[in-house]
């Protein structure tokens, strides 16, 4: 945001534009890993791998990451991926090349007579990592920030003529060390690279200049108060007139300069009508400073653009310019699969910051770094509230608050962000970094969250993202309030509780006195999408996924990818509506944030985003079905089951949340129940009234008898706030089933015992529904299924449970014929997943066809069944991995399947041509 130049001609320059009196430095420099061999180039900007420069990856590449599940080094099944000639990774996408290390780059410049005895500076937009600088043969210093550009004062080294620049980059970890799973330096995700990104330049200015300028808006005083930091590079004092213009007013003063750096605060009136920035109006403002040296009659510009915003927490509440503010936003994790770095055009996060509001999103967290001044640009333009972090993961390899380096590099690196990028409207909340560790944290963080709230007022405060929850924090990020934890495996709502949408956060959140923003919520996975492949055309390959697909196809599944993907997508889906709403539905809570919006490729492989990592759809939702649960405006009803029966009434309580830029005036609200083919079946209206910001705010009952019900159906229930609707998918089964025919000629057993199999090879017709925990471990019995997607991976988690990803089949199969379901996991069949094993039929035999597949983790790719057939002997045999015995009187749906299953095996549609031997089926139990 910041420009400055030396003008002769009064001129004035826009922020994030290309100014004058620069020497442009990207283009061919000299490289070499060993000084004494210069005989090598690369490109800049970009970085070594980007240049196809480094080593090739290997079984010993040193890098950069926590590697949680070492079954790659070890395993038979990754074996031929360990070889020299076939190297593929399968923890995260794997560079071209790898380097870690020292690298050199020199070029030649020539300084114009002109600048003489000016202001001459390096600008070096992003360097990864440690620079040192040398001018010809004089070091100059060292650098080492990650979220900010290195800059170098040269004025007194750059004279007229030819000069040579030598830079030093070292990307190693060494006495400072922010985590090796931070994001601003792990191979998780963005990759350890070595280069240097972004605008790379010599810039001269005047002796008398602008260094940099402080904008600190005040909405209630329409004004700004701007703090001007100002060079005198004169021996002598100077005089010089400062001038500050924005919305049409200015103000001038003639200041005296001492030799060095001088501070100078002004208040700038803006005028009695002002227009304010938040995420629906994102007005900006543009501060035009100038500085002029009286005596040789230069004059240096700087114009930076601002937003008229206060951003705050209030009574609990977070608000912005006064109005509560719901915090609806994703993490960034610095995943470029193209670059291996971050971009530093605007486009680019346009593009990002495009997705999220399409998704209905407001906030993005910069999980563990800061992203280019490109990003902050795109986000004031479109109405982004950012959360920035001092580029640190304090855990794993390192700890925070003990004493060691990294304690003073947050607070060097926080000031550094704050003073290149906080006159940003969207850069609104800031913390140390990600979940800490350290017994001397939590003190070092309370003084942290301290400091900054003393020192700068513009934005607020938090400690970490996670924990620690202490008093300090303006708000907390706590991973609490959410339905599925670390951890909890088959515990959580999601899992171990019957589908309902009427709980909330409330009692939890009331524990504290601070607004809580829930930390890192979903992580919901999807099965990989191999069609992405083909977009890795950078300096990143996906190995993962080619180890996934070809385990796909070793399995005899590589034609069921897609259907996996869409079907594992929808569940995906479901689950992270039911996180969001569950926020949505909690009174005064401060906001989530994601994870993820788009795919994690790193630490074991996270396909956790409905985008894939290059913020893309995959094809199984959309922007504008994603954003009736997330928005704005979002009606939410509080449902105590979703699965009926037909003498009940369906009862719900229906209620919005509203963050819109104002309360709504007369709101026309209303329900529907309708039917999958489009006919309602009962509506009402509630009478029209005016709905503050907030939430919680009640709208109705819905009261709809289902005694009309007469065939099992799904319904949806619709709650509708003007044109905003929202939906939830409910089933009704009738308590009054016509009769089978011969249903009594079905030997239902638990069981398969002598009696039982002689019977089954005579000819008769047989239903074998495993007990739950009676599978054996050789045929799947070890599998933890649960109703909900795999949580992050198992990679990672250790194993969490589920290990699946729900349900595939074919809804017009007649077996399920009298259980209406689509070709996905939906909550009717939650009751079905919750009593179950995943039966691994392929080694009964591969030419088994299952009724209902269990899509398995894609690290095993197992052949998994829920419901299969068979022919042994002369007779038949249907196998369900579903416990249909346990409490059958409280589970409808199980009723109403074992119905629908029952009805086929009496029918001439249960035609059966895959034949076990007594032995194979016998392996079962």
């Amino acid at each position: 945001m910041k420009i400055n130049s030396l003008l002769f001609l009064f001129l004035l320059t826009v922020s994030c534009s290309q100014p004058e009196n620069r020497i442009d430095l990207t283009g061919k420099w000299q490289f070499t890993t060993d000084s004494t061999n210069w005989s090598g180039s690369i490109l800049l900007p970009g970085s070594m791998t980007s240049n196809g420069l480094g080593e090739d990856i290997n079984i010993n590449t040193p890098w950069t990451g926590s590697i949680n599940d070492d079954s790659y080094f070890k395993n038979e099944h990754y074996a031929k991926y360990r070889n020299s000639d076939n190297i593929k990774i399968p923890f995260w996408l794997q560079p071209i090349k790898y380097y870690k290390g020292v690298a050199w780059y020199r070029k030649e410049v020539n300084i114009p007579t002109d600048w003489n005895q000016q202001d001459i500076s390096l600008f070096l937009e992003r360097c990864h990592w440690e620079t040192r600088l040398w001018v010809d043969d004089k070091e100059i210093g060292m650098q080492n920030t990650l979220g900010t550009p290195h800059q170098y004062d040269l004025s007194d080294v750059l004279t007229p003529g030819k000069h040579t620049l030598t830079l030093r980059i070292d990307n190693r970890i060494k006495d400072i060390d922010p985590g090796e799973n931070s994001h601003s330096i792990s191979d998780h995700t963005q990759g350890n690279w070595n280069g240097v990104i972004g605008d790379m330049y010599l810039q001269v200015r005047p002796q008398v200049s602008i260094v940099h300028t402080d904008i600190y808006p005040d909405i209630n005083a329409k004004n700004i108060r701007v703090k001007t930091y100002l060079k005198n590079k004169k021996k002598t004092k100077a005089t010089a007139i400062l001038t500050l213009k924005a919305n049409g007013k200015s103000i001038q003063q003639e200041i005296v300069l001492l030799p060095g750096e001088n501070k100078t605060e002004t208040i700038l009136s803006l005028g009695d009508n002002i227009c304010l920035w938040d995420e629906f109006n994102p007005n900006l403002y543009t501060l035009e400073a100038s500085l002029t040296d009286k005596e040789k009659t230069t004059t240096d510009t700087h114009t930076e653009q601002f937003g008229m915003r206060d951003f705050r927490v209030t009574d609990r509440h977070i608000t912005i310019n006064g109005r509560p503010v719901f915090l609806r936003g994703t993490l960034d994790c610095a995943a470029f699969p193209k670059t291996g770095y971050p971009p530093t055009d605007q486009a680019s996060w346009e593009k990002i910051f495009t997705a999220c509001r399409n998704h209905g999103l407001n906030h993005i967290r910069f999980h563990s770094w800061c992203p280019p001044e490109a990003a902050f640009c795109a986000a004031d333009k479109m109405g982004m509230y950012l959360e920035i972090e001092c580029s640190s993961w304090a855990n794993s390899s390192t700890t925070i608050g003990d004493g060691k380096p990294l304690d003073a590099f947050i607070l060097k690196e926080s000031e550094a962000i704050v003073r290149t990028f906080g006159n940003h409207p969207s850069f609104c909340m800031m913390m140390y970094g990600n979940e800490p560790a350290g017994a001397g944290s939590n003190n070092y963080l309370a003084e942290f969250t301290f400091y900054w709230k003393k020192q700068d007022k513009r934005r607020i405060y938090s400690t970490a993202g996670g924990w620690p929850n202490l008093p300090v924090s303006d708000f907390l990020s706590d991973p609490s309030p959410r339905i599925q934890g670390w951890g909890q495996g088959l515990n959580s709502i999601i899992n171990a509780q019957a589908p309902r949408t009427d709980y909330d956060w409330s009692e939890y959140i009331n524990r504290f006195t601070q607004p809580i923003v829930s930390h890192e919520i979903g992580q919901w996975c999807v099965y990989p999408n191999f069609k992405e492949m083909k977009k890795y055309t950078g300096v990143m390959r996906p190995t993962n996924f080619e180890i996934f697909q070809e385990s796909l196809q070793e399995n005899g599944m590589k034609a069921l990818s897609d259907s996996f993907l869409l079907a594992s997508g929808k569940l995906q889906v479901l689950c992270y509506k039911a996180d969001i709403e569950a926020a949505l539905r909690t009174k005064d809570f401060g906001g989530f944030q994601l994870l993820g919006l788009y795919d994690f490729p790193g630490q074991g492989t996270a396909p956790v985003g409905v985008l894939d990592a290059f913020w893309e759809e995959k094809g199984y939702i959309s922007p504008e079905e994603y954003s009736r649960f997330c928005n704005a405006t979002v009606p939410l009803a509080r449902l105590s089951k979703l699965i009926f029966t037909n003498n009940d009434t369906l009862k719900a309580s229906a209620e919005v949340a509203h963050y819109g830029s104002s309360p709504l005036q007369n709101a026309t609200t209303g329900w529907t129940l309708r039917d999958t083919e489009g006919n309602i079946l009962q509506s009402g209206q509630w009478n029209s009234k005016e709905i503050p910001v907030g939430n919680n705010f009640t709208l109705g009952e819905v009261a709809a008898p289902l005694t009309t019900v007469t065939t099992p159906q799904r319904l949806i229930l619709e709650v509708s706030v003007n044109n905003r609707k929202n939906d939830w998918n409910i089933w009704v089964y009738p308590t009054v089933r016509q009769a089978i025919p011969h249903e009594n000629k079905i030997c239902m057993t638990d069981r398969l015992d002598t009696i039982t199999l002689n019977t089954l090879e005579k000819g008769a017709t047989v239903l074998l529904s495993l007990k739950k925990g009676s599978l054996s471990k050789k045929l799947g019995g070890d599998i933890q299924i649960g109703f909900s997607s795999i949580f992050w991976n198992t990679a990672w988690t250790a194993k969490q449970a589920p290990h699946t990803l729900g349900i595939l089949c074919n809804p017009a199969h007649p077996a399920l014929s009298e259980f209406p379901t689509e070709y996905h996991s939906d909550y009717q069949w939650w009751d079905a997943m919750s009593h179950s094993g995943a039966i691994e039929f392929s080694k009964l035999s591969p030419k088994i066809h299952p009724i209902v597949r269990v899509i398995d983790d894609w690290f095993t790719n197992r052949p998994l069944a829920l419901l299969f057939e068979a022919r042994v002997g002369k007779g038949k045999i249907l196998v369900s991995g579903i416990d249909f015995w346990q409490d059958m009187d409280k589970r409808p749906e199980a009723r109403q399947l074992l119905y629908s299953l029952k009805k086929y095996m009496n029918s001439p549609a249960f035609h059966v041509d895959t034949e076990l031997k007594r032995e194979q089926i016998q392996q079962l139990l």
